[in-house]
């Protein structure tokens, strides 16, 4: 384990010496893929609820696709499967982009996480007691005033509990990557046990790794909950 440990700590935490690996790589495949989930999921949300169908529709279909195939199929349809299509290879920045092994991993993620925080949110959206958008009717909000002042902040705040879950799980998500040949924890992992053969040493150490990561999330997302949710809690 030492000598494992003395030979692989830098690939594990932070580079090989030429690329960003390990730790540091799947905290950037997370954040990225999270935060670019995030953004795109806020308005989805929105058309999710939306009482017009012509709109609901196309994101329902969306959450269901992704939502109902696994996480690596959709990896390897990014990385291999668009690629082999001659009318994406004919086209420069098509070509160029679902060339690259890191744009199609991060696509695939960032995709599927936001499926799901779509649904996250629109739950949360539905969740609002309908005397509170009462009072934001009473006091002049409507459209897409009430839903950036009120809907959408008081939403945000009621999901975190199950919004962490997904981080966490896109935590867990990410060590498919080394399919795209992405150096992420598990690849070094698995590199190391191929050159040393320390097979529980190599991914017991990932699986620290992992654990490490999920409980500081865990942790950041109470310190967030017990702030923001407060006034969700019994009166004082």
């Amino acid at each position: 384990m030492i000598e494992l440990i003395a030979e692989y700590w830098k690939p594990f935490l932070f580079s090989d010496g030429e690329t960003l690996t390990g730790l540091a790589m799947t905290l950037w495949l997370l954040v990225a893929s999270i935060a670019m989930g995030f953004v795109l999921s806020l308005p989805l949300a929105v058309l999710r609820v939306s009482r017009w169908s012509l709109l609901r529709w196309p994101v329902q279909l969306f959450t269901y696709v992704f939502r109902g195939t696994p996480l690596y199929i959709q990896l390897l349809i990014c990385y291999s499967g668009i690629y082999g299509i001659a009318v994406v290879r004919s086209q420069p920045l098509l070509e160029a982009f679902f060339r690259d092994a890191m744009n199609c991993t991060l696509l695939a993620f960032t995709l599927n996480t936001c499926a799901y925080t779509v649904e996250i949110f629109a739950g949360a959206i539905r969740s609002i007691p309908y005397g509170e958008i009462e009072a934001a009717h009473a006091y002049g909000l409507s459209g897409w005033r009430l839903y950036l002042q009120l809907i959408l902040p008081s939403a945000l705040r009621r999901a975190l509990p199950y919004y962490s879950n997904e981080v966490i799980l896109m935590l867990h998500a990410t060590s498919v990557a080394f399919t795209a040949t992405i150096p992420d924890i598990l690849k070094v992992a698995r590199d190391a046990n191929a050159a040393t053969f320390m097979t529980f040493q190599a991914f017991g150490i990932a699986g620290l790794l992992y654990l490490a990561l999920s409980f500081g999330l865990v942790g950041a997302f109470r310190l967030a909950e017990r702030r923001w949710l407060s006034f969700l809690g019994p009166a004082h």
